[in-house]
Protein backbone atom coordinates (compact mmCIF):
# COMPACT_ATOMS: atom_id res chain seq x y z
CA UNK A 1 0.00 0.00 0.00
CA UNK A 2 1.08 3.37 -1.14
CA UNK A 3 0.94 5.92 1.91
CA UNK A 4 0.59 9.98 0.18
CA UNK A 5 0.37 11.01 3.79
CA UNK A 6 3.46 13.11 5.49
CA UNK A 7 5.17 11.52 7.50
CA UNK A 8 3.89 11.82 10.85
CA UNK A 9 5.72 9.51 13.92
CA UNK A 10 3.33 9.70 17.05
CA UNK A 11 1.70 7.16 17.72
CA UNK A 12 -0.18 8.51 20.48
CA UNK A 13 -1.21 12.44 20.69
CA UNK A 14 -0.54 13.41 24.75
CA UNK A 15 0.65 16.87 24.49
CA UNK A 16 1.84 19.44 22.83
CA UNK A 17 5.43 19.85 24.88
CA UNK A 18 8.12 18.75 22.46
CA UNK A 19 5.95 18.49 19.79
CA UNK A 20 7.91 20.10 16.30
CA UNK A 21 6.61 22.74 14.39
CA UNK A 22 6.96 19.82 11.26
CA UNK A 23 4.21 17.66 13.03
CA UNK A 24 2.03 20.99 14.94
CA UNK A 25 2.00 22.14 10.94
CA UNK A 26 1.01 18.71 9.67
CA UNK A 27 -1.65 18.30 11.66
CA UNK A 28 -3.14 21.69 10.81
CA UNK A 29 -2.89 21.12 7.08
CA UNK A 30 -4.61 18.05 7.32
CA UNK A 31 -7.37 19.99 9.40
CA UNK A 32 -7.54 22.47 6.91
CA UNK A 33 -8.78 19.98 4.56
CA UNK A 34 -11.27 18.74 7.07
CA UNK A 35 -12.69 22.04 7.29
CA UNK A 36 -14.27 21.60 3.62
CA UNK A 37 -15.30 18.30 4.17
CA UNK A 38 -17.49 19.41 7.46
CA UNK A 39 -19.51 22.38 5.58
CA UNK A 40 -20.42 20.13 2.63
CA UNK A 41 -23.95 18.75 3.01
CA UNK A 42 -22.93 14.86 3.29
CA UNK A 43 -19.60 15.83 5.41
CA UNK A 44 -18.41 12.43 5.75
CA UNK A 45 -15.74 9.79 4.94
CA UNK A 46 -15.14 6.45 4.96
CA UNK A 47 -11.82 6.76 5.97
CA UNK A 48 -12.13 5.36 9.68
CA UNK A 49 -15.02 2.50 8.56
CA UNK A 50 -14.78 -0.68 10.87
CA UNK A 51 -13.08 1.17 13.26
CA UNK A 52 -14.24 1.95 16.90
CA UNK A 53 -13.34 4.90 18.81
CA UNK A 54 -14.32 5.00 22.61
CA UNK A 55 -14.45 8.37 24.38
CA UNK A 56 -13.38 7.84 27.94
CA UNK A 57 -14.40 11.01 29.88
CA UNK A 58 -13.88 11.14 33.65
CA UNK A 59 -14.69 14.98 33.61
CA UNK A 60 -18.11 15.92 31.95
CA UNK A 61 -17.20 18.37 28.75
CA UNK A 62 -20.38 18.95 26.33
CA UNK A 63 -18.10 20.81 23.99
CA UNK A 64 -15.31 18.29 23.56
CA UNK A 65 -17.09 14.81 23.93
CA UNK A 66 -19.42 15.85 20.79
CA UNK A 67 -16.54 17.38 19.07
CA UNK A 68 -14.37 14.05 19.11
CA UNK A 69 -17.58 11.80 18.82
CA UNK A 70 -18.68 13.89 15.51
CA UNK A 71 -15.38 13.94 14.27
CA UNK A 72 -14.97 10.17 14.29
CA UNK A 73 -18.79 9.73 13.03
CA UNK A 74 -17.71 11.72 10.20
CA UNK A 75 -14.60 9.27 9.33
CA UNK A 76 -17.08 6.24 9.48
CA UNK A 77 -15.96 5.11 12.45
CA UNK A 78 -18.31 3.14 15.27
CA UNK A 79 -18.26 5.25 18.46
CA UNK A 80 -18.96 4.78 22.13
CA UNK A 81 -19.18 7.28 24.92
CA UNK A 82 -18.41 6.28 28.46
CA UNK A 83 -18.66 9.32 31.26
CA UNK A 84 -17.63 8.85 34.77
CA UNK A 85 -21.12 8.28 35.91
CA UNK A 86 -21.43 4.70 34.14
CA UNK A 87 -18.28 3.77 34.29
CA UNK A 88 -17.12 1.07 36.89
CA UNK A 89 -14.79 3.78 38.40
CA UNK A 90 -17.57 4.62 40.08
CA UNK A 91 -17.74 1.27 41.58
CA UNK A 92 -13.96 1.13 42.90
CA UNK A 93 -12.24 0.34 39.47
CA UNK A 94 -9.18 1.53 39.16
CA UNK A 95 -8.15 3.38 36.25
CA UNK A 96 -5.81 0.86 35.15
CA UNK A 97 -7.94 -1.66 35.52
CA UNK A 98 -10.53 0.08 33.55
CA UNK A 99 -8.13 0.68 30.75
CA UNK A 100 -6.99 -3.14 30.89
CA UNK A 101 -10.84 -3.75 30.60
CA UNK A 102 -11.30 -1.78 27.46
CA UNK A 103 -8.05 -2.99 26.03
CA UNK A 104 -9.59 -6.59 26.35
CA UNK A 105 -12.24 -4.86 23.83
CA UNK A 106 -10.04 -4.05 20.96
CA UNK A 107 -10.81 -0.67 20.52
CA UNK A 108 -8.38 1.55 17.87
CA UNK A 109 -8.61 4.43 19.68
CA UNK A 110 -9.24 5.76 23.10
CA UNK A 111 -9.95 9.36 23.69
CA UNK A 112 -9.60 10.25 27.64
CA UNK A 113 -10.11 13.25 29.55
CA UNK A 114 -9.08 13.11 33.18
CA UNK A 115 -9.28 14.90 36.64
CA UNK A 116 -5.70 13.95 37.11
CA UNK A 117 -2.12 15.59 35.57
CA UNK A 118 -0.61 12.58 33.51
CA UNK A 119 -3.15 9.75 33.61
CA UNK A 120 -3.88 10.12 30.15
CA UNK A 121 -0.17 8.88 29.44
CA UNK A 122 -0.41 6.10 32.31
CA UNK A 123 -3.17 4.96 30.33
CA UNK A 124 -1.47 4.95 27.01
CA UNK A 125 0.70 2.86 28.13
CA UNK A 126 -1.27 0.02 29.19
CA UNK A 127 -3.18 -0.41 25.77
CA UNK A 128 -2.59 -1.24 22.17
CA UNK A 129 -4.74 1.39 20.59
CA UNK A 130 -3.87 4.77 19.82
CA UNK A 131 -4.77 7.32 22.34
CA UNK A 132 -5.97 10.97 22.66
CA UNK A 133 -5.49 13.21 25.30
CA UNK A 134 -8.97 15.17 25.76
CA UNK A 135 -7.66 17.14 29.04
CA UNK A 136 -5.92 15.77 32.10
CA UNK A 137 -5.84 17.82 35.01
CA UNK A 138 -3.72 21.15 34.65
CA UNK A 139 -1.30 19.42 32.55
CA UNK A 140 -2.20 19.62 28.40
CA UNK A 141 -5.27 19.71 26.35
CA UNK A 142 -3.56 19.80 22.91
CA UNK A 143 -6.52 19.27 20.65
CA UNK A 144 -7.73 22.39 21.91
CA UNK A 145 -4.28 23.96 21.45
CA UNK A 146 -4.27 22.93 17.54
CA UNK A 147 -7.72 24.04 17.41
CA UNK A 148 -6.76 27.40 18.28
CA UNK A 149 -3.58 27.79 16.30
CA UNK A 150 -5.84 26.75 13.33
CA UNK A 151 -8.47 29.20 13.88
CA UNK A 152 -5.76 32.10 14.40
CA UNK A 153 -3.84 30.77 10.97
CA UNK A 154 -7.07 30.96 9.17
CA UNK A 155 -8.15 34.03 10.34
CA UNK A 156 -4.53 35.81 10.29
CA UNK A 157 -2.82 33.53 8.30
CA UNK A 158 0.26 32.99 10.32
CA UNK A 159 1.17 32.34 13.71
CA UNK A 160 4.68 33.24 13.34
CA UNK A 161 5.62 36.62 14.55
CA UNK A 162 2.32 37.45 16.09
CA UNK A 163 1.89 38.79 20.22
CA UNK A 164 -0.79 36.31 21.91
CA UNK A 165 -2.08 37.59 25.04
CA UNK A 166 -3.81 34.71 27.19
CA UNK A 167 -5.63 36.37 30.30
CA UNK A 168 -7.66 34.49 33.13
CA UNK A 169 -7.33 31.43 35.38
CA UNK A 170 -3.69 30.46 34.16
CA UNK A 171 -2.99 28.50 37.46
CA UNK A 172 -5.59 25.93 36.89
CA UNK A 173 -5.14 26.29 32.59
CA UNK A 174 -4.46 23.18 31.02
CA UNK A 175 -5.23 24.96 27.42
CA UNK A 176 -2.59 28.20 28.85
CA UNK A 177 -0.51 25.34 29.07
CA UNK A 178 -0.94 23.64 25.95
CA UNK A 179 -1.05 27.15 23.64
CA UNK A 180 2.28 28.60 24.85
CA UNK A 181 3.99 25.42 23.99
CA UNK A 182 2.72 25.61 20.28
CA UNK A 183 2.19 29.03 19.77
CA UNK A 184 6.04 29.52 21.26
CA UNK A 185 7.42 26.46 19.17
CA UNK A 186 5.47 28.00 16.15
CA UNK A 187 7.29 32.04 16.65
CA UNK A 188 4.45 33.81 18.43
CA UNK A 189 5.28 35.80 21.36
CA UNK A 190 3.01 34.52 24.31
CA UNK A 191 2.07 36.62 27.46
CA UNK A 192 -0.20 35.60 30.43
CA UNK A 193 -2.03 37.61 32.19
CA UNK A 194 -3.62 37.21 35.13
CA UNK A 195 -4.04 38.36 39.06
CA UNK A 196 -1.17 36.97 41.42
CA UNK A 197 -2.91 33.89 42.93
CA UNK A 198 -3.56 32.76 39.47
CA UNK A 199 -0.12 33.44 38.03
CA UNK A 200 1.72 30.47 39.04
CA UNK A 201 5.08 30.73 40.05
CA UNK A 202 7.82 30.05 37.09
CA UNK A 203 5.50 30.11 34.93
CA UNK A 204 8.49 32.34 33.05
CA UNK A 205 9.98 29.80 32.24
CA UNK A 206 7.93 28.22 29.62
CA UNK A 207 9.06 30.73 27.21
CA UNK A 208 6.19 33.63 28.10
CA UNK A 209 6.17 36.93 29.71
CA UNK A 210 3.84 37.55 32.66
CA UNK A 211 1.68 40.39 33.56
CA UNK A 212 -0.41 41.06 36.27
CA UNK A 213 -2.10 44.41 34.71
CA UNK A 214 -4.60 43.49 31.92
CA UNK A 215 -3.77 46.72 29.97
CA UNK A 216 0.22 46.27 29.94
CA UNK A 217 -0.55 42.50 28.99
CA UNK A 218 -2.79 43.69 26.15
CA UNK A 219 -0.79 46.52 24.87
CA UNK A 220 -0.45 46.12 21.25
CA UNK A 221 -1.57 41.90 21.07
CA UNK A 222 -2.75 40.65 18.03
CA UNK A 223 -4.81 37.62 19.97
CA UNK A 224 -6.45 37.64 23.23
CA UNK A 225 -7.38 34.81 24.81
CA UNK A 226 -9.53 34.61 27.72
CA UNK A 227 -9.63 31.85 30.02
CA UNK A 228 -12.47 30.45 32.43
CA UNK A 229 -12.13 31.04 35.97
CA UNK A 230 -12.56 26.90 36.98
CA UNK A 231 -14.37 27.22 40.63
CA UNK A 232 -14.30 23.72 40.30
CA UNK A 233 -10.51 23.33 40.70
CA UNK A 234 -9.81 26.21 43.35
CA UNK A 235 -9.25 25.30 46.88
CA UNK A 236 -9.70 28.62 49.01
CA UNK A 237 -10.45 32.25 47.63
CA UNK A 238 -8.49 33.13 44.95
CA UNK A 239 -10.29 36.26 43.59
CA UNK A 240 -12.13 38.74 45.94
CA UNK A 241 -14.93 38.45 44.30
CA UNK A 242 -16.36 37.95 40.73
CA UNK A 243 -17.80 41.51 40.43
CA UNK A 244 -13.94 42.54 41.18
CA UNK A 245 -12.46 39.66 38.96
CA UNK A 246 -14.52 41.03 36.06
CA UNK A 247 -13.43 45.05 36.79
CA UNK A 248 -9.51 44.16 36.79
CA UNK A 249 -9.54 40.93 34.48
CA UNK A 250 -12.86 40.98 32.40
CA UNK A 251 -12.59 41.97 28.47
CA UNK A 252 -14.38 44.79 27.58
CA UNK A 253 -14.17 46.90 24.33
CA UNK A 254 -12.47 49.69 26.51
CA UNK A 255 -9.55 47.20 28.09
CA UNK A 256 -9.16 45.84 24.29
CA UNK A 257 -8.75 49.05 22.88
CA UNK A 258 -5.31 49.02 23.98
CA UNK A 259 -4.57 45.96 21.36
CA UNK A 260 -4.17 46.19 17.84
CA UNK A 261 -7.05 47.35 16.06
CA UNK A 262 -8.20 44.53 14.26
CA UNK A 263 -7.04 42.26 17.70
CA UNK A 264 -8.76 38.64 17.39
CA UNK A 265 -10.49 37.92 20.89
CA UNK A 266 -10.75 33.93 21.70
CA UNK A 267 -12.08 31.78 24.25
CA UNK A 268 -12.15 27.89 24.86
CA UNK A 269 -15.21 27.88 26.41
CA UNK A 270 -17.18 27.33 28.42
CA UNK A 271 -17.59 31.14 28.61
CA UNK A 272 -19.01 33.06 31.54
CA UNK A 273 -20.55 36.85 30.20
CA UNK A 274 -19.65 39.43 32.59
CA UNK A 275 -16.85 37.27 34.25
CA UNK A 276 -14.29 36.45 31.92
CA UNK A 277 -15.76 38.57 28.76
CA UNK A 278 -18.89 40.95 27.87
CA UNK A 279 -21.17 39.85 26.24
CA UNK A 280 -21.34 41.87 23.29
CA UNK A 281 -17.94 41.67 22.71
CA UNK A 282 -18.09 38.07 22.89
CA UNK A 283 -20.91 38.04 20.09
CA UNK A 284 -19.37 40.62 17.98
CA UNK A 285 -18.31 38.67 15.13
CA UNK A 286 -15.99 41.33 14.10
CA UNK A 287 -14.11 40.47 16.53
CA UNK A 288 -14.56 36.97 18.17
CA UNK A 289 -13.43 34.17 17.04
CA UNK A 290 -14.71 32.00 19.41
CA UNK A 291 -17.70 30.14 17.33
CA UNK A 292 -15.17 29.63 14.28
CA UNK A 293 -13.05 27.60 17.20
CA UNK A 294 -15.76 25.42 17.86
CA UNK A 295 -16.11 24.56 14.36
CA UNK A 296 -12.55 24.13 13.49
CA UNK A 297 -12.34 21.93 16.59
CA UNK A 298 -13.88 19.10 14.86
CA UNK A 299 -11.89 19.42 11.99
CA UNK A 300 -8.61 19.15 13.97
CA UNK A 301 -9.87 15.96 16.02
CA UNK A 302 -10.82 14.53 12.38
CA UNK A 303 -7.16 15.43 11.25
CA UNK A 304 -5.80 13.80 14.73
CA UNK A 305 -7.36 10.47 14.05
CA UNK A 306 -6.41 10.57 10.28
CA UNK A 307 -2.55 10.57 11.28
CA UNK A 308 -2.98 8.21 14.10
CA UNK A 309 -4.78 5.89 12.22
CA UNK A 310 -2.35 6.25 9.29
CA UNK A 311 0.50 5.74 11.22
CA UNK A 312 -1.02 2.05 13.13
CA UNK A 313 -1.19 1.05 9.19
CA UNK A 314 2.09 1.89 8.41
CA UNK A 315 3.25 0.05 11.91
CA UNK A 316 0.92 -3.13 10.96
CA UNK A 317 1.78 -3.03 7.46
CA UNK A 318 5.52 -3.18 8.18
CA UNK A 319 5.31 -6.00 10.36
CA UNK A 320 2.94 -7.64 6.87
CA UNK A 321 0.04 -7.81 9.45
CA UNK A 322 -3.59 -7.44 7.53
CA UNK A 323 -4.20 -3.35 7.60
CA UNK A 324 -7.35 -4.29 9.43
CA UNK A 325 -6.16 -4.82 12.16
CA UNK A 326 -4.33 -2.21 13.79
CA UNK A 327 -4.87 -3.21 17.14
CA UNK A 328 -2.59 -6.13 16.57
CA UNK A 329 -4.59 -8.32 18.23
CA UNK A 330 -6.90 -10.92 16.80
CA UNK A 331 -10.31 -9.07 17.10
Amino acid sequence: MAFSMPEFGHRHILGIAGMPPYDITTILDKADEYVELNREASGKSDLLAGRTVINLFFENSTRTLTSFELAAKRLGADTINMTVATSSVKKGETLIDTAMTLNAMHPDFLVVRHQESGAVELLSQKVNCAVLNGGDGAHEHPTQALLDALTIRRRLGKIEGLTVAICGDIAHSRVARSNIHLLSAMGAQVRVIAPPTLLPSGIEEMGCTAYTDMREGLKDADIVMMLRLQMERMQGQFVPSIREYYHFYGLTYEKLGVAKPEALVMHPGPMNRGVEIGSELADDINRSAILDQVELGVAVRMACLDLLHNVWQREEHSKGKPDGDATGTEG
